[in-house]
């Protein structure tokens, strides 16, 4: 791991490339501890301003990636050397070409009925090998959570991919890391949804040229109350505090 975080509106953020973000979590999966990583991206920085809960959860997670160009505009702007986007969508991916390589066991947590048994099919064929152990809809009350926890221990995964969207995802994480004792969890927002077709990517050169969160936008148009933070988080990073 990055030896120096960088403060993003006082979330810290590792400052890592995608190959090493990588061998970070194959490094843990060696450890045999409970680690957790987070995809921080700029929506996720300015909920964090207000819900002192999740910014001392992402302060104290194990690996804070920069998902969103957002989040590496914001800490390049202040000075700090971050060497590329690593979203967390792509994370998934390697991670699962890593699987089908190395047999990785990996557990799909989250999203509507049916999608992450979707997103499981869907990575079956692409990636040819892939373990995936066990999957399960993020559709749950506070009851069925033990049987949850029970049932996910069962498929011993090494790796525990939780879709229950921001915070939710981390607190969730945060509540029950010690109880499901897995080597790497880490919250990945939508990345079921754009596997299983739900939600489909933008295209390549959007991508590259930093306008995800416009294709977004135009593609879901209810999405635009939570876009606001995206204005909302340039602003807070471009106008000093006031004293």
């Amino acid at each position: 791991m990055a030896e120096t975080r960088i403060p993003v509106l006082n979330v810290k953020i590792d400052p890592v490339t995608m190959n090493e973000a990588v061998l970070i979590v194959e490094n843990f999966i060696i450890e045999q501890k409970s680690r957790f990583i987070a995809t921080a991206n700029a929506e996720m920085v300015m909920m964090a301003q207000t819900d002192t809960e999740l910014a001392s959860i992402l302060n104290k997670a194990d690996l804070v990636i920069p998902d969103g160009a957002g989040v590496v505009w914001a800490a390049r702007y202040k000075g700090h050397s971050i060497p590329e986007r690593v979203a967390g969508y792509d994370l998934v991916q390697e991670l699962l070409r890593k699987s089908a390589q190395k047999g990785y066991r990996i557990y799909f947590f989250g999203g509507a009925p049916g999608v992450a048994e979707k997103a499981k099919q869907w990575a079956e064929q692409q990636y040819q090998g892939v373990c995936i152990v066990g999957v399960r809809d993020g559709f749950f009350t506070p009851e069925d959570e033990p049987e949850i926890i029970n049932q996910i221990k069962l498929c011993k995964p090494d790796i525990l991919l939780v879709a229950l969207g921001v915070p939710k995802q981390e607190k969730w994480l945060n509540q029950n890391l010690h109880h499901l004792n897995i080597p790497v969890s880490i919250g990945v927002g939508g990345t079921f949804d754009v596997m299983a077709g739900v939600t489909i990517r933008a295209p390549l050169w959007m991508q590259r040229a930093n306008l995800e969160w416009l294709y977004r936008l135009l593609s879901q148009p209810q999405r635009a109350v939570r876009m606001l933070a995206l204005p909302r988080f340039v602003l807070k990073v471009l106008l000093p505090k006031k004293h």
